[in-house]
């Protein structure tokens, strides 16, 4: 029987990627997504892939969804931890809802997400955690306090959970996409694209959602049993720890 994914934040942008590619890699997806419900019912009919509707920065909501989810599909054997908002500004002037908003969404939700998944797999001996951070969490960002904080804690906490289930047949892995072609990066004025970000980048363009998907798929896979507690950089040579 395929085995189960989820994706948080999987119906838009890199989530929606990561989510298809991994329907046609064999799982069976569940994809979560927050608010936007013209844009999550336009992607189930478009991919086939059902959708979940819950807060992720809510312990209860994903209580209910995971529950939800293991009812419909069955026991969950990956989880991708994706989903992720931004609200930038400098310290000086950041507020304290924008901080907060921003933890709860990136950071809290993983420990959410996590921690309903983690005894199942252990118990089952197998399982695979992908958490996305950014390059921005390797590196910080200058009007990110909050974000690049949030990303940072990531790799933290992967390394952390991946020494904790090893030997239980679970393995935690986290990416660091740079820029990629998502809509918010596409909204971004192109004279700012072409003098202060494709500079940066060796490489001379930026990274597509898809490859950030295969970067997924292939920690996904029951073959990368023997990598765990790394971070991929998938940011085209811009950062380089």
């Amino acid at each position: 029987m395929a085995r189960v994914a989820v994706v948080t934040g999987g119906t838009r942008g890199i989530g929606q990627a990561i989510s298809v590619a991994l329907k046609k890699k064999g799982f069976r997806v569940a994809a979560n997504y927050g608010g936007n419900d013209t844009a999550a019912r336009q992607f189930q009919a478009d991919t086939g892939i059902p959708v979940y509707k819950w807060d992720v920065s809510d312990y209860a909501a994903c209580e209910k969804g995971v529950a939800s989810v293991t009812r419909e599909l069955g026991a969950i054997d990956v989880l991708v931890n994706n989903a992720g908002i931004t609200r930038d500004g400098m310290l000086h002037r950041m507020t304290k809802e924008s901080w907060d908003a921003v933890m709860h969404t990136n950071l809290d939700s993983v420990f959410n997400m996590s921690r309903l998944v983690i005894e199942g797999m252990r118990n089952r001996k197998y399982g695979r955690i992908v958490n996305i951070s950014s390059i921005n969490g390797r590196k910080g960002q200058m009007g990110q306090a909050n974000y690049s904080a949030a990303k940072a804690a990531l790799l933290g906490f992967t390394k952390a959970v991946a020494q904790e289930n090893a030997a239980r047949g679970v393995t935690v892995n986290v990416i660091a996409p740079g820029y990629i072609g998502t809509e918010m990066v596409a909204a971004m004025p192109k004279d700012v694209l072409d003098t202060k970000v494709l500079p940066l980048i060796p490489v001379g363009r930026l990274g597509t959602v898809e490859e950030i998907a295969r970067c997924v798929t292939f920690l996904a896979d029951e073959e990368a049993g023997f990598i765990t507690g790394a971070c991929l950089d998938a940011n085209g040579g811009q950062y380089m720890a």
